[in-house]
């Protein structure tokens, strides 16, 4: 696998091993009230200090139990005027530079400082991640190339999820040289191979009443195609796919056996005449079949599968989530008016463009 290499990294690349555990020292703990009034703790830690030597001294309670973790590291846009120094030049991480890489420390572009300084948490983070767990991270264009490449190297490429494209600032940033920039990313990687449909979330019930129209004994439901609709799979790739499938012209029913109540057979042929696949095998259709309806249209039979809004357990039915992300809940613009109401008579500029809390 091809790896990134960069001024410096033979220096960071064991760094996280030499970084000494240290022990927390707890300052004071926040209480909430329960229904009966009776006073807990939240459970959460705020550490307050250098994120390295925090993620070090978290690994003994924590290390491999952590299910998601997200993190929003500086994007290292150049900008040194900003709340932080955005040119990897606060004089804590030159100084800090200076002592794991030494002398190299003066040939580093601001890339190579960023991917130092990035490294060694990234290993620490993988470490405290459990097993199926994700990691999110948002990021922009300056550094998504480099950070891709060490995820894949720490992470394991077969471990990448998604990179979402999230639409932040609608109107666009008018300064921007060549074009008006309006999103920013978000990296998704897993500790190991997750399943199908691991980051699928339950329908919300103004999507169920849109979606699903149909009903029957078993609850509401809608009808989905069985022809695969992408035509990059169909005959030529998938024969176990292909088979043909039997109507009666009454009722609608199928049956994967030719008779005199089944005489009309069905192949998932596009109306141009393609030649493509089913979504469903034989072993899968004949044990649903009752799922099965056919309906004609414009003179040709298609053949459908019933999908339910809940499933036999009483769970909701659930959808896979884009990758562009364009709600209007997600905008700057929200965490900044958040922002404001956490903090009032604080001037927006005293923190520009936090996150959205949705």
């Amino acid at each position: 696998m091809p790896t990134l290499e960069w001024i410096g990294k033979d220096k960071v690349i064991n760094h996280h091993l030499d970084v000494p555990y240290r022990v927390l020292d707890h300052q004071y703990t926040y209480l909430g009230s329960s229904k009966t009034g009776a006073e807990i703790a939240d459970g959460n830690k705020i550490i307050r200090g250098d994120n390295l030597e925090a993620l070090k001294a978290l690994l003994p309670q924590y290390e491999g139990k952590v299910n998601c973790i997200y993190i929003d590291p500086p994007y290292n846009t150049g900008n040194e005027g900003w709340v932080y120094n955005d040119n990897v030049n606060d004089p804590k991480i030159k100084k800090w530079l200076g002592e794991v890489v030494g002398k190299d420390e003066d040939d580093l572009s601001r890339h190579d400082k960023w991917l130092c300084m990035i490294y060694p948490r990234l290993k620490l983070l993988h470490r405290l991640l459990s097993q199926n767990g994700a990691i999110f991270i948002s990021l922009d264009d300056n550094e998504l190339f480099h950070l891709r490449a060490l995820m894949n190297e720490i992470f394991g490429a077969n471990n990448f999820i998604a990179q979402i494209t999230l639409l932040c600032n609608p109107k666009g940033r008018s300064q921007d040289k060549y074009f008006a920039t309006n999103h920013e990313y978000l990296l998704v990687y897993s500790k190991s191979q997750l399943p199908s449909g691991a980051f699928s979330v339950s329908k919300d019930e103004e999507k169920l009443a849109k979606d699903y129209k149909l009903t029957d004994n078993n609850g509401i439901y809608r009808l989905l195609e069985l022809r695969n609709t992408h035509r990059e799979f169909g005959k030529f790739n998938r024969p176990n796919l292909w088979y043909p499938i039997y109507v009666n012209t009454e009722t609608g029913d199928v049956s994967l056996t030719e008779s005199p109540l089944y005489p009309i057979e069905v192949y998932p042929v596009w109306p141009d005449g393609f030649e493509g696949c089913w979504t469903w095998g034989k072993e899968l259709a004949n044990k649903d079949i009752a799922l099965l309806k056919a309906q004609q249209k414009s003179g040709s039979w298609k053949v459908y599968r019933k999908a339910y809004a809940m499933t036999q357990d009483g769970e909701t039915a659930k959808q896979k989530l884009f990758t562009i992300w364009s709600d209007p809940l997600f905008y700057t613009e929200k965490g900044q008016i958040v922002f404001g109401q956490i903090f009032p008579g604080k001037d927006k500029n005293d923190f520009p463009q936090p996150k959205s809390i949705d």
